[in-house]
């Protein structure tokens, strides 16, 4: 896979894509994830929040049941506030790094992922290469698209995180990540790769469901 993969779009000649691109390509859309969602549910900070709060009142609990001074209770809560506030703006800051250091890229030859909060890369993911596209809702409109390539292509899971399908280790799927108009770039690459096809005489028939939840199922596949 190392045609698809470059560390070099520092000096990238149009943004989010690693050269200009060929007579006729045209870029359909290009976009960001949101901050607010990869924290809330690709970093799971809802989450973090919640334990730490379960935790400070386990201390207040604790600390009255064994007749503690007032001080040392305000202390150990005192103490799991300035923890928890640590982690989560950590949380936070790579969630707003993770934002400014992306850029996807759909075109009607291929899909190109800018990304790497320490090491800048580019994943460039032709039509050709895709065997199919889920669609998963976090909300009314905010959703992620994997992208399944054919068993032939391979992908690290690792270089890939966090803009990569949970839990597909074996065959890792890109992932567009958390976008907040997730079902307008679903319709605009769904498009895009049966134009693609299309007019290359494959004549896909082009599935289009309605998904929701985590599982991803298929929102997207070209069929022969």
């Amino acid at each position: 896979m190392k045609q698809f993969v470059t560390r070099e779009h520092e000096i990238e000649p149009l943004p989010g894509l690693p050269g200009v691109p060929p007579a006729g390509e045209v870029i359909l859309w290009q976009g960001r994830p949101s901050s607010a969602l990869v924290a809330r549910h690709l970093l799971k900070v809802r989450w973090i929040v919640g334990y730490f709060l379960i935790l400070a009142s386990w201390a207040v609990l604790a600390g009255l049941n064994d007749a503690q001074p007032v001080g040392g209770i305000v202390f150990s809560v005192a103490v799991l506030t300035a923890l928890a506030g640590v982690l989560i703006g950590m949380i936070e800051l790579f969630a707003w790094a993770v934002e400014k250091t992306t850029l996807y890229t759909i075109t009607t030859e291929r899909i190109v992922i800018r990304f790497g909060v320490a090491i800048s890369m580019t994943l460039n993911l032709p039509y050709r290469q895709v065997d199919g596209v889920a669609l998963a809702r976090l909300g009314e409109k905010a959703g992620m698209i994997a992208i399944a390539l054919l068993p032939e292509q391979r992908l690290s899971w690792l270089i890939q995180w966090p803009h990569v399908r949970g839990f597909r280790f074996s065959r890792p799927e890109p992932s567009l990540i958390c976008l907040p108009d997730a079902d307008k770039v679903a319709n605009v690459l769904s498009a895009a790769i049966g134009q693609y096809r299309g007019a290359r005489a494959e004549q896909p028939r082009i599935i289009i469901q309605e998904t929701a939840g985590s599982a991803m199922p298929p929102s997207v596949v070209a069929a022969e």
